[in-house]
């Protein structure tokens, strides 16, 4: 008796506890319901609708300036950004936007000219967003020599030829050890940006932190792949072209996976906009121009000593020369080609992070796009030959960015493949190439 009048008891106390939280939440749904103006107010973020836009003078991007949207009940505002850009999430898109650049907030020794709106009205299309610019004064219309042109695009071709090395280089090692020509080397440069994006964004690591921890993600990644799939098949016999195909296919799964995750838009890794360094002359480099490059001199010059100085890096460049001769030898080929995955896909990743800074921005197929410039970098300087892969990365680079002075940008990396195809024609085993290694 006693023992069911507690759970009786019991009973009652639940239905009281869920009968409590369910008055609770059906109060607070109605409330939203009766009063969406006020549930809009407190989590803008979450507005389906924006307006956005720019704020400059005279060509230049101006920073710190505020920028208010009122649209019936609903008042929003922003601050621009180093680049000039704002946006202000709105509710809804059917009633009309009042935007006004507030004189007051410009930064100082930014003047209006004479007659200028700082208000302007906004309607809504079928789009989602609505975009309206505050130009302060006209762009002045300067012209650039040959040259300076030359020079600028030089130095962005130098960036661009470092960071395709890093990349470069790790395939380079792979096909020298294995024979392996890997398709899905492109996803391995994506995956290092995805790993920056999440330690940086997701898990809110100052970039800076997020970066080292993205390329020791991607080594890991490289140790699973050879682990999981690679070693395996090596073991089993199967051939070149067969391991080829399969990393045809991989490719295409690991695209399509980062796809379900980020979508189909391009996302930006934290610190991209950076102020360009002063005193150059024509040459235009941000701050993280310059680091990009810095890191790429460096861990190559890091990896060089590796390959040439360290035990492990001698017998790399054994196993890669002739794998049977280091077998005999004593070498533990198997234990070879596992740190090369590792370095390869740790350079790959490093490269990655790199390329989301160059292009600029994040997106699932990015490491596609410049995978066969890599195979052409490795090609070019000669295959299976780290450093080869290096001065024909440098070459390719050069190639693809001055190459715009006389091609339409759009065809830029087809001029780096009609150079390649024109080399190979006098020298078929590349520029660093042994005959040996052709046939």
């Amino acid at each position: 008796m006693t023992t069911t009048r507690s759970v009786r008891a019991h009973d009652r106390w639940r239905r009281a506890l869920v009968a409590l939280i369910a008055g609770v939440f059906s109060g607070a749904l109605l409330f939203g319901l009766a009063n969406p103006a006020a549930a809009d107010t407190q989590s803008p973020e979450t507005f389906p609708f924006a307006v956005q836009g720019n704020v400059r003078v005279a060509g230049d991007p101006v920073e710190g300036a505020t920028v208010v949207v009122t649209g019936g009940e609903y008042t929003g505002e922003a601050k621009t950004a180093a680049n000039g850009s704002w946006r202000v999430p709105v509710p809804t898109k059917d009633v009309p936007y009042t935007v006004e650049l507030v004189k007051d907030s410009l930064p100082s020794g930014v003047v209006a000219p004479e007659g200028f709106a700082f208000t302007q009205e906004v309607t809504f299309g079928p789009t989602s967003n609505v975009t309206r610019n505050f130009t302060l004064g006209a762009a002045e219309r300067t012209t650039t020599s040959f040259l300076d042109q030359f020079l600028s695009r030089a130095v962005n071709g130098l960036n661009f030829g470092l960071m395709l090395a890093l990349a470069a280089i790790g395939a380079s090692l792979v096909f020298g050890t294995t024979g392996l020509s890997n398709f899905a080397h492109g996803e391995m440069v994506t995956f290092g940006a995805l790993a920056a994006l999440f330690f940086s964004v997701a898990v809110n690591i100052p970039i800076w932190v997020a970066i080292p921890l993205a390329v020791v993600a991607s080594a890991l990644f490289g140790y699973g792949m050879d682990a999981g799939l690679w070693r395996p098949l090596r073991r089993k016999g199967i051939g070149t072209v067969q391991l080829m195909i399969v990393s045809i296919g991989l490719s295409l799964a690991l695209r399509y996976i980062f796809q379900m995750f980020i979508g189909g838009g391009t996302v930006n890794l934290p610190g991209r906009a950076t102020a360009n360094i002063p005193g150059l002359g024509p040459i235009s480099l941000s701050v993280t121009d310059v680091v990009s490059m810095a890191v790429s001199v460096v861990v190559i010059i890091a990896f060089a000593f590796w390959l040439m100085r360290t035990r492990i890096g001698r017998a790399t460049r054994a196993v890669s020369d002739n794998p049977s001769l280091a077998a005999a030898s004593g070498i533990d080929v198997d234990a070879v080609v596992r740190i090369v995955w590792v370095m390869a896909a740790a350079l790959a990743g490093l490269s990655g992070v790199l390329w989301a800074y160059f292009r600029p921005g994040i997106k699932w197929d990015m490491g596609t796009s410049i995978l066969l410039l890599v195979f052409a970098a490795i090609t070019l300087g000669g295959l299976g030959t780290a450093f080869g892969a290096l001065v024909g990365s440098i070459i390719v680079g050069l190639l693809v960015e001055v190459s715009t002075l006389w091609i339409p940008s759009d065809l830029k990396y087809v001029g780096a493949l009609v150079v390649l195809i024109v080399i190979l024609l006098f020298r078929p085993q590349g520029l660093l190439g042994r005959r040996e290694r052709i046939g």
